[in-house]
């Protein structure tokens, strides 16, 4: 465990104790009354394995894909019938994995989600390039996708080469994209590879806005400790001079930043299914956040199959929050929009910012790392670097730790970070 998350943990919420996740079951979900609620849905088949890939996954075969999905949709059911009547929710988005391997189920998956939810901004769909294709769009579209998020990483192909991925022809994806319209069409692309220089990203930056996507994402290589990728992520230094040269360009194109990594063409382009107050999820791995509560399902295909068949909910491990506790993680997670809403954070928790973390926002002001305009705090380009840096030491500490353990143990007794 780094001392710097450490630390940073103990100082925010002004206690030595741990995050404690136990294998406590869920048999109730209190989220009726939850605002800005959103909906995530995880696909975890792959037709092959990306060795730099984090996220949980397998092999796909159509009978356990099919087995899967039957136990998704009665996950669904049993989380919806907890409400009293249809919610309103934000968003609803599909990751994976490549859900588009599940593409002929996922208009039947919708609607039961509608049975339960009023989706309001939109639902999305990661896609790997391979799937942008006029039949497999058209099938999403028809099923009420309104946004798309193809994970190209790289054009190029020493860059897609050194993660094990095939080359995105962009004349292919413009083709299909201009076949079957969509709200939001972004495009991913991994940052600080080895030897990665500004033109290098430039390029990919022109050819996705050139090729059809209104939107990107550029996020860093995190080399997490599970996988097997053998690939070495840039010097602190040389990381920071990219990311700074890569948003200067953006908003010298006229690209309006709407995350830390994210850059739109658009207004109306976004996609983003994290940054919401809280969230529910479905499916392996999935997680779930509630006001007082996180959670997340067992990473075992099977055992998520098993869970659902006894009529139980497959959650692996549940942290109850403390008030400082539900505080940070709040304000890290909202700060991934680039900006903290002073008013947002004392509706959702009925004090003011600033008697909570006035000492933390005043040294973050003096360092330079954000700025106040009225209600609103937001990071300077400063600040946005040193979020992801910090975001690194988070990850590596927090969510390595604890992925690499649930892919071991479909459901360990306790986790403490």
């Amino acid at each position: 465990m780094s001392i710097l998350t450490n630390a940073t943990r103990m100082w925010l919420t002004r206690s030595v104790t741990p995050f404690v996740f136990t294998d406590r079951p869920d048999r109730q979900l209190f989220y009726e009354e939850c605002e800005n609620l959103g909906l995530y849905v995880h696909i975890p088949f792959c037709r092959s394995i990306c060795n730099f890939c984090p996220y949980c996954k397998t092999v796909y075969a159509e009978e356990t894909c099919s087995r899967y999905v039957d136990a998704l949709l009665q996950e669904i059911h049993m989380t919806g019938q907890m409400l009293t009547a249809r919610k309103r929710v934000t968003s609803l988005y599909f990751g994976g994995g490549t859900p588009a391997l599940a593409a002929d189920r996922m208009k039947e998956i919708i609607e039961v989600i509608g049975q339960y939810y009023i989706i309001t901004e939109g639902i999305g769909v990661e896609l790997h390039p391979d799937n942008v294709t006029p039949p497999l769009l058209e099938t999403l579209r028809n099923a009420g996708v309104t946004k798309i998020s193809i994970g190209i990483q790289s054009f190029q192909e020493k860059f897609s080469s050194i993660l094990g991925r095939g080359i995105a022809e962009p004349s292919v994806l413009s083709a299909g994209l201009k076949t079957v319209p969509f709200e939001t069409i972004s495009m991913d692309f991994i940052f600080a590879l080895p030897g990665q220089t500004f033109e290098d990203l430039k390029n990919d930056i022109d050819t996705a806005f050139q090729y059809g996507a209104n939107h990107i994402a550029i996020y860093p290589f995190i080399d997490f400790t599970f996988t097997s990728s053998t690939v070495r992520p840039l010097p602190k230094k040389e990381k920071r001079v990219l990311l700074d040269r890569i948003t200067a360009y953006c908003l010298d194109q006229g690209y309006v930043r709407t995350s830390v990594w994210t850059f739109s063409g658009e207004k109306q382009a976004v996609y983003s299914s994290m940054t919401r107050d809280n969230f529910l999820g479905f499916g392996c791995s999935a997680a779930t956040l509630l006001k007082d509560q996180f959670k997340i399902n067992t990473f075992s295909v099977e055992a998520y199959i098993s869970r659902i068949l006894a009529g139980q909910l497959p959650t692996s491990l549940t942290l109850r929050f403390t008030l400082r506790q539900r505080m940070v993680y709040y304000l890290f997670w909202t700060a991934y929009s680039t900006q903290v809403d002073r008013a947002d954070f004392e509706k959702f928790f009925g004090v003011s910012l600033e008697k909570m973390y006035g000492l933390e926002l005043a040294a973050a002001r003096l360092l330079g790392f954000v700025t106040r305009q009225g209600n609103v705090y937001r990071m300077t380009a400063k600040g946005a670097f040193y979020y992801h840096y910090y975001e690194n030491f988070y990850t590596l500490s927090y969510i390595d730790i604890m992925w690499g353990i649930m892919r071991k143990e479909a459901f360990p007794k306790r986790i403490e970070l």
